[in-house]
């Protein structure tokens, strides 16, 4: 598994911009629709600016006064238990 760098390129009180080098689409498109199903994130969205460099830049606006860092950190999280979720069914299946 390769590293993943994060660097922060905005953070402001209602939006933040990171890059994260090493990472593809699959990570990125799956934040992004985390992000999306919470009610109080305005905008998300991911890009990346080259092809060849893997350094794609996610971006994340709130309403109201939710940080933006708090709606990454959480869909991080649900990224991370639906990836448990389907090992375990994964597993299962593969035994019957």
């Amino acid at each position: 598994m390769s590293k993943l760098k994060v660097k922060v390129l905005k953070k402001e009180a209602n939006e933040l911009k990171i890059e994260v080098e090493g990472a593809g689409h699959g990570l990125c498109n799956l934040l992004q629709k985390k992000l999306l199903e919470d009610e109080r994130v305005d905008l998300a969205g991911y890009d990346v600016p080259h092809p060849l460099a893997s350094s794609p830049v996610i971006y994340v606006r709130m309403k109201g006064a939710a940080k933006p860092e708090d709606a990454l950190i959480k869909a991080a999280e649900k990224a991370r238990e639906m990836n448990t979720a389907f090992s375990k069914e994964l597993k299962k299946a593969l035994k019957a």
